[in-house]
């Protein structure tokens, strides 16, 4: 039996990342006795089973209200905090705008972009590949964050107070910067330590003067 891998969220919301018990239920249900569940470190659950039987049981999940991602190198869907300032506030509509735009793009290695709605950064936003911060009315960007092993640290300052419509292109551009010159398995951490902040930040600088 050909099994394959495939990654299913809730999306988010004020309140954070939920599942809900009858989206668990449903997929508990329709998986299979022989399917793997996975928690990841980015709110992704990982499936992996019988490769026949994903398209039907997808499109069941998608009627529950679950998203379903591709698994492995691709930018993973939007980390976020917990919105515990309001949608309004914490800026929950530009964080789904971000979503829907940086997510399943491949990539030499799995990249994990976060955001946070406020300075406490409760979502570890600086330790995420890339991460976007709101800062009052604006949102700052950082790059290059490592979680794990003897390196880890946080992500630099790339750009600082951009407008939502902004974050778009000027993430966008970094994935594709990446995807260009980014080597086979190379982490995002290591991929800007060698390209450089500054050389980053000049490569992005034409899509934030064209918006």
């Amino acid at each position: 039996m050909a099994m394959r891998k495939f990654a299913v969220t809730p999306g988010f919301e004020v309140g954070g990342t939920l599942f809900k018990p009858e989206q668990l239920a449903v997929l508990g249900s329709i998986v299979g006795e022989n399917a793997r569940i996975e928690l990841t470190t980015f709110k992704q659950l990982y499936v992996e089973m019988d490769e026949e039987r994903i398209e039907e049981v997808e499109v069941q999940l998608k009627e529950t209200g679950l998203q379903i991602h591709p698994a492995g190198f691709v930018s993973k869907s939007l980390i976020t905090c917990n919105f515990c300032r309001g949608a309004e506030d914490s800026g929950l509509d530009v964080a789904l705008m971000l979503d829907e735009a940086i997510a399943d793009h491949p990539v030499p290695n799995p990249l994990k972009i976060g955001y946070a709605g406020c300075g406490l950064g409760t979502s570890e936003p600086l330790l995420k590949d890339i991460a976007v911060v709101k800062i009052r009315e604006g949102y700052d960007i950082y790059v290059g964050g490592e979680p794990r092993g003897l390196k880890a640290g946080i992500a630099k300052q790339l750009h600082s107070g951009l407008s939502s419509r902004q974050l778009v292109p000027v993430i966008r551009r970094l994935i594709s910067v990446y995807q260009e010159a980014g080597k086979k398995k190379e982490k995002y951490s290591r991929f800007v330590e060698r390209m450089t902040v500054e050389k980053l930040r000049v490569l992005t600088q034409a899509e934030l003067e064209a918006v």
